[in-house]
């Protein structure tokens, strides 16, 4: 190997050894944080001591509140997709005047700032409660609408990227065998658009399980996810529990992202991702 051959495997080891420094390093410091013990209101890495003291010491409340973030990410997930799935196929198979209006108009959230977002919603919220007596403000379903509101055009992108290289002859070719429409979509179309409907399915349950500004905005007590049970700690009540909640959720979403790699491929994911822009 010549020597300008060495030098530039050299080069490139040395970057993508100091990127992912920079990609892991603050997890590594939350991780190792966390095996600390003794009294104390910030953070100490490495740690003097190593111990679990801080995993025994969790507060319900973070286990609460990362209960109603699941939970709401995983109905944020179902009901996003529920609703990109024929948005999807309309867009890419549909053949109506404005579809390209369409097409922007549901990729429009992206573009508004979620602190807008939780002020609409919010100001929304108020102006029918108003209206009829149905408050929404600091209730579950009101919370699941503001995030599925986020998280379904994620959910759009990653199907449309599918639909677009989606053979649409395997269809006619089932079809023509005497499948009805149905059987057709069951057994042809949802299997082949599969991999589009867990990559859209996993960044809705991301943005959601993530988000901070919405849920400050229309959750209340009881719907406290847990970003915002994070950043009301972090400003009025640090404790090193907080370090140690946070690395479960960290290892919990390195095993699901293994497992979606196992069953599916990560690379099938982030293909079908690809184009939500």
């Amino acid at each position: 190997m010549s020597g300008g051959g060495r030098i530039g495997r050299v080069a490139a080891g040395a970057f993508l050894a100091a990127l992912y420094l920079f990609l892991f390093a603050p997890l590594l410091v939350v991780a190792g944080a966390s095996l600390g013990g003794g009294d104390r209101p910030y953070v100490r890495f490495p740690p003097d001591t190593w111990s679990l003291e801080w995993y025994r010491r969790m507060p319900p409340g973070y286990l609460e509140s990362l209960q109603v973030s699941a939970l709401l990410a995983a109905a944020t997930a179902v009901a996003a997709l529920f609703l990109a799935v024929p948005a999807a196929l309309a867009l890419v198979r549909g053949r109506f005047p404005g579809r390209r209006l369409a097409g922007v108009m549901l990729r429009a959230p992206l573009q508004i700032p979620y602190v807008v977002t939780g002020i609409a919603f919010l100001q929304t919220y108020y102006l029918v409660g108003g209206a009829v007596g149905l408050n929404l403000r600091g209730h579950p379903v009101g919370l699941l609408l503001g995030h599925v509101f986020l998280a379904t055009p994620y959910a759009i992108g990653a199907l449309v990227a599918v639909l677009e290289r989606f053979p649409p002859r395997l269809e006619e070719a089932a079809q023509g065998l005497g499948a009805s429409g149905w059987r057709v979509f069951r057994r042809v179309t949802l299997p082949l658009i599969a991999p589009g409907i867990y990559a859209g399915g996993l960044y809705a349950f991301i943005v959601s399980f993530g988000e901070v500004p919405v849920a400050l905005f229309l959750g209340g007590p009881g719907v406290t996810t847990f970003p915002v049970q994070v950043f009301a700690a972090m400003q009025f009540d640090f404790s090193p529990s907080l370090l140690a909640i946070s690395t479960l959720t960290l290892i919990v979403s390195l095993v699901l992202l293994l497992a979606l790699q196992r069953l599916i491929g990560i690379d099938t994911l982030l293909r079908a991702g690809g184009g939500r822009r």
